[in-house]
């Protein structure tokens, strides 16, 4: 009998070791090396020494951090006896959760193949821009990092060293917040801006650019690299990669939204939503362009003044038309005011108004002053045409809203669905281009 105590207390502790093996198998471990060291290695390259490394913000989902840096260029580099410059940086360092490496979280596949985009990004398309469309410009990224001094400390991270945008635009966006009249107008700008001058820039081989998540991980284990620049499908909520949300919104027999959208046009036919889904694809037309994917207050810093706005988080850069970035930017951030006669009273159902007219008139004009493709030709755009497509585009973002959840101009973005769903015309239209 006296041993009984002994071996009580040795399944004790097995049990114990069992469930902190269980618990510690998803707490995220330390990284082997600290943020500060990664900006000191990458800012190294460019003869430069960190001076300070502070955390500003922590990424979506706790997948990383982004920090502030400071730095000089390192003595004996700029002359004997002068005072170097404190240059201002940013480096986003990705740290993502850990995840059993058989996962196929379509979620998770999506954050970490976003990181690659936009790291390509900064290193080979943004450098092509226009001056005006203002953006951070890159010092060095993990991807280029092979045969550069302390890279071997760097195998397996994802980092970027930036420069710091806050110096000429001080005013942050802010997280759901409204822009006023002057920087609504700037950001109508800087979207021309890009979606004009980034035309020219899509690849005539779309096998170099990234499938939905799943598909392009089963592409990639089936030893398919190919993808490697920016996504196929710009954005994050198109509906190739929102089955599950849209099957949900098809079952939700509460919502006005789930017949309207979800429900086939004819027997064993396609939903509105699929056929929309359909003609946003891009597959090489005139009129698609590169868009920012993820175009809210949010992600842009503006002027004192607020006459100009810079953009950045470019995770979701792809091709697709430039309305889709239009489309959240008007129901996110956008004064209601600007878009409707009446914010006291927005109709059930709402065709376009003076304001939202006027808006998209902006955008149009300051797109086609040099809308070219890649081979230098000026591509046409006509108007009407032009307003198919923001009408096909405020379809397909409502049907992400209502199938993941409503912010911002709802009321308006749901009245205006409403009027273009009873058009009859846009449905023939969509049914002759999908």
């Amino acid at each position: 009998m006296r041993y009984l105590p002994k071996f009580s207390t040795l399944i004790k502790l097995v049990c114990f070791l069992g469930l902190w093996f269980l618990v510690m198998r998803h707490v995220p471990t330390k990284n082997a090396i600290e943020p500060e060291r990664v900006a000191a290695i990458m800012s190294s390259w460019h003869s430069l020494e960190v001076v300070s490394c502070k955390k500003m913000q922590t990424l979506w989902a706790g997948y990383g951090h982004i920090y502030e840096v400071t730095a000089r260029e390192i003595s004996g580099k700029n002359g004997v006896g002068k005072e170097s410059e404190v240059l201002r940086l940013v480096l986003k360092f990705i740290a993502p959760p850990p995840t059993k490496p058989e996962s196929e979280d379509e979620g998770h596949l999506r954050k970490l193949m976003s990181y690659q985009v936009e790291q390509y990004f900064y290193d080979s398309v943004a450098p092509l821009l226009e001056d005006e469309t203002a953006v951070a410009h890159v010092i060095a990224t993990t991807r280029d990092s092979q045969g550069k001094a302390g890279a071997e400390e760097l195998q397996g991270l994802t980092a970027t060293v930036m420069t710091d945008l806050r110096p000429q635009f001080p005013i942050a966006g802010e997280k759901r917040s409204e822009l006023n009249t002057k920087q609504v107008h700037a950001a109508l700008d800087w979207l021309s801006s890009f979606h004009r001058s980034s035309r020219k820039l899509i690849p005539d081989n779309l096998q170099e650019l990234l499938r939905p998540p799943l598909e392009e991980a089963k592409r990639r284990q089936n030893g398919d690299n190919s993808g490697t620049k920016f996504w196929l499908n710009g954005g994050y909520t198109y509906l190739a990669t929102r089955r599950k949300e849209y099957s949900a919104l098809a079952k939700d027999g509460n919502s006005e939204w789930s017949s309207a959208l979800c429900k086939p046009r004819t027997p064993g036919g396609q939903s509105v939503s699929e056929m929309v889904a359909d003609f946003l694809t891009p597959r090489g037309r005139s009129y698609e362009t590169l868009i920012h994917g993820d175009v809210k207050s949010e992600n842009l810093f503006t002027t004192q003044s607020g006459d100009k706005v810079a953009f950045y988080d470019f995770q979701y850069v792809g091709l697709g038309i430039g309305a889709s970035d239009l489309a959240k930017l008007f129901t996110c951030s956008v004064p209601l005011g600007l878009l409707v006669d009446d914010i006291r009273h927005v109709p059930h159902e709402l065709a376009m108004e003076e304001g939202e007219k006027k808006l998209l008139k902006y955008y149009c004009s300051s797109l086609l002053v040099d809308f070219k493709d890649a081979e230098g030709h000026i591509q046409e755009y006509d108007w009407d045409e032009f307003v198919r497509h923001w009408e096909t585009a405020l379809v397909d973002w409502l049907r992400f809203q209502a199938s993941w959840g409503f912010w911002g101009n709802t009321e308006w973005l749901e009245a205006r669905v409403r009027s273009i769903l009873k058009d009859q015309q846009w449905k023939n239209w969509l049914q002759d281009n999908k």
